[in-house]
C-alpha cells in the first residue's frame, strides 16, 4: 500500500514526464534515476554500482539465474519446496540448458534454525558437485524466514554459490542485503517498501559481475555495467522516481520499528490461536524464523482446493483477505499477511473467526 507522500511523488513524476516528454527523458531523467539508485543502495547497505533497477523480483532473479555462467554439465542446482514457483522453474531451466541436475529438497516442518541449516548441509554433503542454491529469505508460502547468512557461509565452504530471493524480505525485515553474505540477490520495492508497482532491483557483489551474462538485448560485447544484465526497455519511470519518497518514509519510520510492528500484528493472532485444536500454525515461535507473514493449515485439509475454500470463506463471511498457498511438501495452507496499515481490530477479527471455521472444517 502506497502512503500519501509516495502517491504524491508518483503523480508529480508522471505529470513531469507527460509534460516534458523526451526533453526530460533525454536529459535530467538519468541523473535523477542515478540518485534513486544511490538511495536504494544506501538502504541496502551496498555500493551503487552493485545494484540495478528493474520492474519486479522475477525479472531481476531471471537475469541472475539464467545468466549464471559458472554452472557446468554434471553439476547440480538446488531448490526447496518453499521457494517461489517461477524461481524454481528458472533454476530447472538453467539446469536443463547446461546439462546439470536439478535437486529438490523439502524443508522441515515444523522447523528450527538448526534443522534448516542441517537440511542444506545434508544436500551439500549428499549430492555431488552442487554449484548453485536458490534461497528464499522469506517464503511466500508460509512466511518462514531462512537463516540466509549461515546457509550462504555453509555453501561457500562447499564451493557453491547462492542466489537469494528477497522479494518478501526487503522492507519486511530490517536486515540489510549486505549482511546476507550472498553475491547475488533479487528483491521487490513494491511489496514491503511501499513504492509503486514496477519497482524492484537486484544485487551483484563487486568482483562477481562477469559471472552473470549480459542480457542479449544489451548487445554481444562484454560489459562492466550491471545494468546490462537486464533490459527492461521503456518502463514506468515515474514509479522509479517515486521510490526515493518510499525510502524516505521507511527510514523515517525506522526499518526495525516497521519489522517490530509487523511481528506484533502476527503474534497477536498466532499467540491467541496457537493452542486451538485442529489448527496448525506453520511458522515457528523462534523470532528469527518469522516476520509478519504466517500461514495456517486445518489439520487434515491439505488439498489446494480445500484451502482455497477456507480463504474464500474468510473473505465472504468475515471480510478477511487471506491467500491459499500450495507447494509445501506436507500440503497446501492459507497465508495471513498483515500490512503496516492493518489494525489490532483487523487481527482480532481473524481470532474471532477462526475457531468456528476450524470446527466446521474438522467435522
Amino acid at each position: 500500500m502506497m502512503a500519501h507522500p509516495v502517491r504524491a511523488a508518483w503523480r508529480a513524476a508522471s505529470d513531469r514526464l507527460g509534460r516534458e516528454t523526451a526533453a526530460y527523458a533525454r536529459s535530467a531523467l538519468w541523473p535523477d534515476l542515478d540518485r534513486v539508485r544511490g538511495r536504494l543502495a544506501g538502504f541496502l547497505g551496498v555500493a551503487p554500482g552493485e545494484v540495478a533497477l528493474c520492474r519486479n523480483a522475477t525479472e531481476g532473479l531471471r537475469a541472475l539465474i539464467l545468466g549464471y555462467r559458472p554452472l557446468r554439465a554434471g553439476e547440480a542446482v538446488v531448490t526447496a519446496d518453499l521457494d517461489y514457483d517461477a524461481m524454481v522453474a528458472l533454476m530447472a531451466s538453467l539446469a536443463h540448458q547446461r546439462g546439470a541436475r536439478h535437486v529438490r529438497i523439502a524443508l522441515p516442518e515444523p522447523a528450527t534454525r538448526q534443522s534448516l541449516i542441517d537440511a542444506y548441509a545434508a544436500v551439500l554433503e549428499r549430492e555431488r558437485r552442487v554449484r548453485l542454491l536458490l534461497l528464499t529469505q522469506v517464503s511466500h508460502r508460509t512466511g518462514l524466514v531462512l537463516p540466509v547468512a549461515e546457509i550462504v557461509a555453509l555453501a561457500r565452504v562447499h564451493g557453491a554459490d547462492c542466489i537469494v530471493d528477497a522479494a518478501h524480505g526487503v522492507g519486511q525485515l530490517a536486515m540489510p542485503v549486505a549482511r546476507f553474505g550472498a553475491d547475488f540477490v533479487g528483491f521487490n520495492c513494491h511489496k514491503w517498501i511501499g513504492a509503486p508497482l514496477g519497482t524492484a532491483g537486484f544485487f551483484i557483489r563487486e568482483g562477481r559481475l562477469d559471472d552473470i551474462a549480459e542480457d542479449p538485448a544489451a548487445g554481444t560485447a562484454p560489459s562492466d555495467r550491471i545494468d546490462d544484465r537486464v533490459h527492461p526497455a521503456t518502463l514506468d519511470w515515474a514509479a522509479w522516481l517515486a521510490l526515493a519518497s518510499a525510502l524516505d518514509l521507511v527510514e523515517a519510520m525506522g526499518p526495525a520499528a516497521r519489522e517490530d510492528r509487523l511481528r506484533a500484528l502476527r503474534s497477536r493472532w498466532v499467540e491467541a490461536l496457537r493452542g486451538l485444536d485442529g489448527l496448525e500454525i506453520l511458522t515457528p515461535e523462534d523470532p528469527v524464523l518469522h516476520a509478519g507473514i504466517t500461514s495456517f493449515r486445518i489439520r487434515g485439509r491439505v488439498r489446494p482446493e480445500e484451502n482455497a475454500a477456507i480463504a474464500r470463506e474468510l473473505l465472504d463471511r468475515h471480510r478477511i483477505l487471506t491467500v491459499m498457498r500450495p507447494g509445501p511438501a506436507r500440503g497446501a495452507c492459507v497465508r495471513v499477511t498483515p500490512a503496516l496499515a492493518s489494525s489490532e481490530p483487523d487481527v482480532d477479527a481473524l481470532v474471532t473467526a477462526l475457531p468456528a471455521l476450524v470446527e466446521r472444517w474438522r467435522s
